[in-house]
């Protein structure tokens, strides 16, 4: 599954400003200058051109692991040494997934990218890596809507985008049918602490501080950092962290992983007691696979990092938070209208709503175990002003994408940790009837209101959030903390206050803003999804 296209920016940009600034530039330690203006430098782990672009130093495709086509489903390798100026200015392949989003995908995936304003070894820059949402199946950094460029500029900082493998190339639990693949249910979360290391060892070179890395990331992402903070091998390869829509409370237990192993096994043809087909077939069997039916959920097969008692030998928020990061600094946000963006108003779910059709259509989105005919009288009873969709929607939010963040939030401070928590409630002008939905605040965060797929608009209202979000995530990143003097005091999380930061026009700070909810809710026990 390797193919190219002309997408999201693969082909070579037209230089601009290529030829600024060349006696500096040429003096600045780490950094080369080459023929053109292109920016070289020369780090620990390889010598790299870049380009020029708007005043910043932009390296994309980045090598930080090696080619994982021979080492399927096993943890991945730093790249060979290599003296020879590598060629950092297209996107590398996305991992492969279902769909034909990203137009160039291969096994061959790990890869970063790099926005710098200036690569001087002295500069000591904050550091924002970036890992992208889609669950743990898809997704990309190549998106417009992750470029780092404006909110390199914006903060005098470096920002790196990361790729890993995803879905059964990353997440496919071998272990307990072959020793061999020891690795195997938690290889895409490696992959992730090897790009760490690599940003640890090289960054400096490329103007920042690698002591001051922030990991933020959304929905998936976010996942991905909060099952991290668990993992003692990607301990001290962040000093602060920052989760948009994505918890993870839990980890996949291997029981249940191993029953979704079988399934997906059975869909590609391979027996349990023989496991070699999988590494000869071709790559788009394996994405095929993907359709399997999930035996615990229904629908296709869910997959996630698994409590293997190897990488992960426990979960990342139960029965507490890890001790392990507690002392991270850690931004937790979440929309106000998350599950707008995974059901659209003009789907079947939703079209036709009634009073009386509303729990039967509620129910399996609610993802817990409650009666939904008594959910939907006490959202009656408490906001008359709603109707059936207003209802559908809020409570679907409340209950199946708030409540890990809450989760994580109050053990977080039950144990004293430096903890910040924020809900978007800036609706979308472009699309009104999506409210705020999931991945709204990632333009927001980037400055990238004007990307392909954004839905924040330009106006006024949305640079105001966008400056606010995103000084709030470079103070976070430069001090450990997201106060900055364009927004009100942000009062850290704590219990049973549980200040909130409401980012809106008019951003204020908030006590415990979704505490009906909140208590409605917690009569019934949280079951992390997919674990």
């Amino acid at each position: 599954m390797e193919t190219r296209g002309a997408k999201h920016g693969w082909r070579r940009r037209e230089l601009i400003g290529a030829t600024a600034g060349l006696g500096a530039i040429g003096a600045l330690p780490g950094l080369a200058r080459a023929a053109g203006g292109d920016p070289v430098v020369d780090a620990p782990g390889g010598r790299y051109r870049g380009m020029r672009e708007a005043g910043l130093s932009v390296f994309r495709g980045i090598r930080y692991g090696q080619d994982t086509r021979s080492r399927r489903f096993q943890a991945p390798l730093a790249p060979q040494p290599n003296r020879d100026v590598h060629d950092a200015t297209e996107f590398a392949a996305s991992c492969p997934q279902t769909g034909d989003r990203y137009a160039r995908q291969s096994e061959d995936c790990l890869f970063l990218n790099i926005w710098t304003p200036g690569a001087d070894s002295r500069a000591k820059r904050p550091v924002m890596l970036y890992i992208h949402g889609g669950a743990y199946s898809s997704g990309s950094v190549i998106d417009p809507l992750n470029y780092g460029d404006k909110l390199s500029a914006h903060g005098d900082a470096v920002v790196v985008t990361v790729n890993h493998r995803l879905n059964a190339l990353g997440y496919l639990y071998l272990a307990r049918l072959d020793p061999h693949f020891a690795d195997s249910g938690n290889v895409g979360q490696l992959d992730l602490i090897l790009a760490l290391k690599w940003v640890r060892d090289n960054i400096a070179a490329f103007g920042g501080d690698p002591h001051r890395i922030l990991v933020f990331g959304q929905s998936g992402g976010g996942a991905k950092i909060a099952t991290m903070m668990g993992m003692p091998a990607a301990k001290g390869l962040f000093q602060r962290a920052a989760t948009m829509s994505g918890q993870q409370v839990t980890a996949s237990g291997p029981l249940h992983a191993s029953e979704r192993t079988r399934s997906y096994l059975d869909a590609v043809g391979v027996s349990e007691s023989d496991l070699s087909p999988l590494l000869a077939m071709p790559v788009e069997r394996l994405i095929d696979g993907l359709g399997a039916v999930d035996p615990i959920l229904g629908g296709h097969v869910y997959f996630g990092p698994v409590l293997d008692m190897k990488w992960l030998t426990r979960h990342p928020f139960w029965p507490d938070a890890n001790p392990q990061s507690n002392a991270i600094p850690m931004i937790l946000g979440n929309t106000h209208d998350e599950t707008r963006a995974f059901i659209p108003p003009d789907s079947k779910r939703v079209r036709g709503l009634t009073w009386e059709n509303l729990p039967a259509r509620m129910a399996p989105e609610l993802r817990i175990d409650i009666l939904p005919e008594w959910v939907v009288a006490q959202y009656r009873g408490h906001f008359p002003q709603m109707s059936p969709t207003d209802v559908f929607y809020a409570a679907t939010t409340a209950g199946r994408s708030w409540r890990g963040q809450i989760i994580e939030a109050d053990r977080r401070a039950e144990a004293g940790a430096p903890t910040w928590v924020y809900q978007l409630d800036f609706q979308s002008p472009i699309e009104p009837n999506r409210g705020a939905p999931h991945m709204l605040d990632i333009p927001l965060v980037f400055g990238t209101l004007d990307a392909p797929g954004s839905i924040t608009g330009t106006g006024e209202g949305a640079r105001r959030v966008s400056r606010q979000m995103m000084d709030a995530f470079l103070a976070c990143a430069r001090t450990g903390a997201p106060n900055h003097a364009g927004l009100a005091r942000w009062q850290g999380y704590t219990l049973p206050n549980r200040e909130t930061m409401i980012f809106d026009v008019n951003s204020k700070l908030s006590d415990d803003p979704r505490r009906w909810q909140r208590e409605l809710f917690a009569r019934v026990p949280y079951i992390q999804p997919g674990t």
